[in-house]
């Protein structure tokens, strides 16, 4: 039975939801700071405002929410305009100023705003002084990679006077210009001792979870909001990373357990890995999409490369022995063949948990009946025919490229205008142009790939293995089916690369 509609608690809930206002900040700084850039990284969306490599970019006050998980909205981000001309404005406010008095800081600052000159010659600084009045508390964005300059403490007159809260947020931390540390001495001697190091490109994974601490320290009656804040941004970025694995949980599974039968000749053996391959790259694609979604991420974050390899992607092809033997990949003896690089050529038992003779004998006795998976694959092999299937060095490239890609998503601000350049994700333990062999001289261990400095995490092989053994989980191949098994084993797959990425 329904139950009842209970318009008193859905009151009372809506009530104790809008019982907290949202925390308002308004961002500020000197013109070409990063302000815009911040608002991007920390409400998740790239396409929040403008952001270009020219002064006065933002000339108005735009605002945006940060809300939690159940929609709450705690915190009102408030992008205001560049702060141009901070001296001539505080000359200004000496003149607005009688002899005999001592107005306060507020007091100043309202005086400018209703003045001629803050309507006019002044419109985009009293924009920012307005704003800042308004608010719980200002987040000063520097560039410190600029040297600190008469105009910065202007500013911070400026600012401090309006009587909120001030945090300077350390932008561009991580560039080789960084002058961060003259810039905490200087602030510390205009007062400024509380400071947040965030780089809005490349944010430290805790760089949120610091900003938030430092104005919880400034704001000590909206401590509780924001510890609110910081707990959900902790299990979303929890959740976004258990996505992530079981995004490629699922294309390591399609890859691993895809088995094209062929003809035994040569011609059908190449044309099959063709589409073999083709069909792995596709779904490679398909995954590196997700991902870009599941972060907020637009596809000009990470585009196609096509370079001269055909199919080519991340700056060399999945199925190129290269890219293997750069990133310390041992090629085994399949993947030195060359006709069939990255691929394998195995008998249609090949994979099953049962001996292959034993299974052959049954058959030919006539004690083989079944018609399903393996009795087809059974009856193929005495036909003579074979499988293609991917070779365990590709699954071990596929895997280590989308773990390096989530690792670069987490740490990547959403104000970086620059693609991702794959080969800055896996660290190449051989130079790209090393030779590659091409006999059928196999390493002692055919079969098995070795990783460098680019590890597999613990036990993703062995599920990989067992996969082989299942072509009708892979959504890639010729006769996919459901089974509950295969999404036991995504959650197994997904839970060690979880693992790995903590």
């Amino acid at each position: 039975m329904t139950e009842p509609f209970d318009l008193t608690a859905l009151v009372l809930d809506t009530l104790a939801k809008s019982d907290v206002a949202p925390i308002d900040l308004a961002v500020v700084g000197h013109t070409n700071t990063g302000k815009t850039s911040l608002l991007r990284t920390l409400l998740r969306d790239p396409n929040f405002g403008e952001v270009a490599d020219r002064p006065g970019t933002t000339r108005h006050v735009e605002s945006a929410q940060l809300l939690i998980g159940d929609g709450t909205p705690v915190l009102t981000l408030r992008d205001t305009p560049g702060l141009e001309d901070s001296m001539a404005v505080l000359d200004y406010l000496e003149r607005l100023v009688k002899p005999d008095e001592r107005p306060d800081g507020p007091e100043r600052i309202r005086r400018f705003l209703d003045s001629p000159e803050g309507a006019h010659r002044f419109e985009q600084e009293a924009r920012v002084l307005s704003t800042v009045l308004t608010c719980h508390a200002a987040l000063y964005v520097i560039d410190v990679r600029d040297p600190i300059l008469a105009k910065h403490k202007d500013e911070l007159s400026l600012l401090t006077a309006c009587g909120r809260p001030i945090l300077p947020i350390l932008n561009f931390t991580r560039s080789p210009y960084s002058q961060a540390h003259a810039w905490r001495e200087s602030l510390a001697r205009l007062g400024l001792h509380i400071t947040v190091d965030f780089d809005t490109v490349a944010p430290a994974l805790d760089g949120e979870t610091q900003l938030i601490d430092r104005l919880s320290t400034l704001l000590e009656g909206q401590a509780d909001t924001l510890q609110r804040l910081k707990q959900d941004l902790a299990e979303q970025h929890q959740h976004r990373r258990q996505d992530a694995a079981r995004l490629v949980a699922e294309l390591l599974l399609d890859a691993a357990a895809l088995r094209l039968p062929c003809e035994s000749d040569k011609h059908a053996q190449y044309a099959v890995t063709q589409t073999l391959r083709e069909r792995t790259r596709k779904r490679e694609q398909q995954c590196v999409q997700a991902l870009l979604k599941l972060y907020h991420f637009n596809r000009s974050t990470f585009p196609d490369h096509v370079l001269p390899l055909e199919g080519e992607r991340w700056g060399m092809d999945l199925f190129h022995p290269l890219a293997l033997k750069a990133f310390g990949i041992q090629l085994g003896k399949g993947m030195a063949t060359g006709a069939v690089a990255g691929a394998t050529i195995d008998a249609m038992t090949g994979g099953l948990s049962l001996g292959a003779a034993t299974l052959i004998g049954a058959a030919a006795g006539g004690l083989w009946q079944g018609t399903n998976q393996w009795g087809k694959r059974l009856m193929g092999r005495l036909a003579g025919h074979l499988e293609i299937t991917i070779d365990d060095p590709v699954l071990d490239l596929l895997a280590l490229r989308q773990l390096a890609l989530i690792r670069a998503l987490e740490q990547r601000g959403h104000a970086a205008l620059t693609p991702i350049d794959p080969g800055t994700l896996l660290k190449p333990t051989e130079p790209i142009s090393a030779p590659v062999e091409t006999t059928d001289k196999a390493p002692a261990d055919p079969g098995v790939s070795t990783i460098g400095k680019n590890t597999l995490p613990d036990g993703l092989r062995a599920l990989l293995h067992e996969a082989r053994s299942q072509p009708q989980w892979s959504s890639l191949g010729v006769d996919p089916l459901p089974d509950t098994r295969r999404e036991q084993h995504v959650k197994r797959i997904a839970s060690i690369l979880t693992k790995a990425l903590s």
